[in-house]
C-alpha cells in the first residue's frame, strides 16, 4: 500500500484514494464531500466511462430512436437539432439506458446478443477508465492544483479485474498509485439494497461467464426464450445472486488496501472525518498484521 500506518497517511501532503464497493453504500456520498470541501479532485469513473468512452454510443442511440420519429428524423437529416446525453456526476441515467436490460423489446428490452455487445462495450470503457486514473491524479494536481485526490469507482470494478491475481494490470496500476478502500455493507445493507432494487430495477454491468449463466437459469426455469423475457423481471431474479457473486471479489481486493463499513462511511460528514476514519484503519490494518505475524 502507498500509506505504510496512519502515520504515514495523516503526514502525506498527498493523499490519493479509490472508493470500491456496491452503488448505494457512500462512495459517491464521500467523494461529493470531499469535493465540496474543495481539497480533492472527484475522479468518477462512472462519469469518464459515459463521456469519454461511451459517449458517442450513447449519443448515436438517442439519434436511431429519434430518426423513427419522422419530424425528428428531417431535423436531423438537416442538422437543424443536436442530440446529446447531459450525463452528470449524480445523473447517470443517460449510460444505464444506453446499457438497457436484457429481454422483450415490447417492454424497453434489448435483445440479448445486442445486450452482450453493449456490455463488452462498457468492460472495455471502465478498463480504460481506470487505466486513465494516474494521469487524472497528475492532471488534477499540474492543472488544477488539487493534491488530493478522490477515485469513485463502480460497483462493477470486481467484474473488470482479476481480484485474485498478483498481476492483475489494472489492479497493479490503481494501487500503485492510490489507497483502495472498500466500503462493505452488512447484511441489513444487502437487504436494503435488494428493496431498493426490487422497487426500481437498474442497468448492471456483469462478469460475463456470469452473465450467460444467470441468463440461461432464469430463461430455463421460466420455460420462455429470451425475446419474451420481462426485462425487470430478470434484473429482479439476479440481483440478490449479484450480490453474493461480488462480495468475495471485493473481498480479494480490499486484500491490497482497507475495509471500512457502510456505518462508518455513512457518519463521514467532513474531510478531516474522512481522512481520520482511514487513520484508523490503517492502524487497525497494521495491528492486524503484526497479529499475524507475531
Amino acid at each position: 500500500m502507498i500509506y505504510r500506518n496512519a502515520d504515514d497517511w495523516l503526514k502525506a501532503d498527498r493523499k490519493r484514494v479509490l472508493l470500491f464497493g456496491m452503488s448505494g453504500l457512500g462512495k459517491t456520498h464521500i467523494s461529493n464531500l470531499l469535493r465540496g470541501e474543495g481539497g480533492w479532485f472527484h475522479y468518477s469513473i462512472d462519469y469518464r466511462i459515459g463521456t469519454r468512452y461511451m459517449g458517442e454510443h450513447i449519443a448515436d442511440n438517442f439519434k436511431r430512436e429519434a430518426m423513427k420519429v419522422p419530424l425528428l428524423r428531417e431535423l436531423l437529416m438537416t442538422d437543424s437539432v443536436h442530440i446529446g446525453s447531459n450525463i452528470t456526476f449524480n445523473n447517470l441515467a443517460p449510460l444505464s439506458t444506453y446499457l438497457g436490460k436484457p429481454g422483450d423489446p415490447a417492454r424497453g428490452g434489448v435483445p440479448f446478443a445486442e445486450y452482450l455487445r453493449r456490455q463488452e462495450q462498457h468492460r472495455q470503457a471502465e478498463v480504460a477508465s481506470l487505466l486513465d486514473t494516474p494521469h487524472f491524479i497528475e492532471r488534477a494536481n499540474e492543472l488544477y492544483g488539487y493534491r488530493n485526490f478522490v477515485c469513485d469507482s463502480g460497483g462493477s470494478i470486481c467484474e473488470v479485474v482479476d481480484p485474485a491475481s498478483p498481476d492483475d494490470p489494472v489492479l497493479n496500476v490503481l494501487d500503485g498509485n492510490l489507497l483502495l478502500i472498500w466500503i462493505k455493507g452488512s447484511e441489513a445493507h444487502r437487504a436494503e439494497l435488494i428493496r431498493r432494487f426490487d422497487r426500481a430495477p437498474k442497468p448492471i454491468y456483469y462478469q460475463p461467464a456470469f452473465l450467460e449463466r444467470l441468463w440461461a437459469d432464469y430463461c430455463r426455469e421460466q420455460g420462455q426464450p429470451g425475446d419474451r423475457v420481462d426485462p425487470d423481471a430478470f434484473l429482479r431474479y439476479g440481483y440478490a445472486r449479484l450480490l453474493d457473486h461480488r462480495q468475495p471479489r471485493y473481498e480479494a481486493m480490499a486484500r491490497r488496501g482497507l475495509t471500512i463499513t457502510a456505518e462508518e462511511a455513512a457518519a463521514v460528514a467532513s474531510a478531516a472525518d474522512f481522512e481520520a476514519l482511514v487513520a484508523r484503519a490503517l492502524d487497525a490494518r497494521s495491528l492486524e498484521t503484526k497479529g499475524r505475524t507475531a
